[in-house]
């Protein structure tokens, strides 16, 4: 067994990112994980050339211009790449990058938002379930580590005002169930379970009213691993001293 690190961020407009101080690149290079996956790139293909040396490159681009993406870049070549988990609802918005490895499946998901109002949750259900399905079959093949945007706070820890929040958009009823049906399918939260009681440990902050100084946040970005290999985790991380978008990098550690 080797240990892996691995992150994860959703940057929110790669091309923002890479113009900022530190850009992606230095974050990136600083990280120096074994894999690095993105959300919300909003690139279509050939708008940025990353210079990345040592790692496999792995882009899915929204056929919208300007929306959603993921991308997956790692040391280990992949042995496949798929990029669609059969779901008519939001299939066409780049949002998985999934990559066979010899030891273990790795999933970049960008969740659909159920928006304002919740006026796409019928569209997020339907993508929950297609993706908690997609992550069952190929945790029949072998080990599956998925990270990403989920979109929703799980539990009340997993934000700081639950009370005014319940029911909007990430933080609904039908959100917080659907997520725990994905548990319940045989995967772990890697940061609550090795952290099971702390809270202020936030990824996402909006950009208004100050909520980042104030850590005003949301947990909506998470590495879960099926449960065959959850023993394995070695550290679990939020890497929120690292700016650059409204979502902070996350990471995890283990033996595979």
């Amino acid at each position: 067994m080797s240990e892996l690190r691995l992150v994860s961020w959703n940057v929110n407009g790669l091309r923002a990112v890479l113009k900022k101080d530190p850009g992606f690149e230095d974050i990136f290079r600083t990280f120096d994980a074994d894999v690095f996956a993105l959300q919300e790139t909003k690139l279509s293909e050939g708008q940025v050339s990353l210079e990345t040396s040592g790692y496999h490159q792995v882009w899915n681009y929204a056929e919208k211009k300007g929306y959603s993406g993921t991308a997956v870049f790692s040391k280990e070549e992949p042995l496949q790449v798929i990029r669609q988990i059969g779901c008519s609802v939001a299939d066409n918005e780049g949002r998985v990058c999934a990559l066979e490895f010899e030891k273990y499946w790795f999933v970049d998901v960008y969740t659909p938002n159920a928006q304002d109002g919740l006026k796409r949750i019928d569209a997020r259900l339907e993508w929950d379930e297609a993706y908690r399905g997609f992550l069952s079959d190929l945790a029949l093949q072998k080990p599956v580590v998925t990270c990403g945007d989920f979109n929703v706070a799980h539990e009340e820890i997993d934000l700081k005002n639950p009370g005014p929040n319940r029911g909007n958009a990430g933080f609904s009823d039908e959100e917080r169930e659907s997520f725990s049906k994905l548990l319940a399918a045989g995967f772990t939260d890697t940061f609550r379970a090795r952290h099971p009681d702390l809270a202020g440990a936030y990824s996402w902050w909006s950009y208004r009213f100050n909520a980042r100084a104030n850590n005003a946040g949301w947990r909506i970005d998470y590495f879960l691993v099926s449960n065959d290999v959850a023993d394995r985790v070695t550290a679990a991380s939020i890497y929120d001293e690292v700016y650059g978008s409204d979502h902070c990098p996350v990471g995890l550690s283990i033996d595979l």
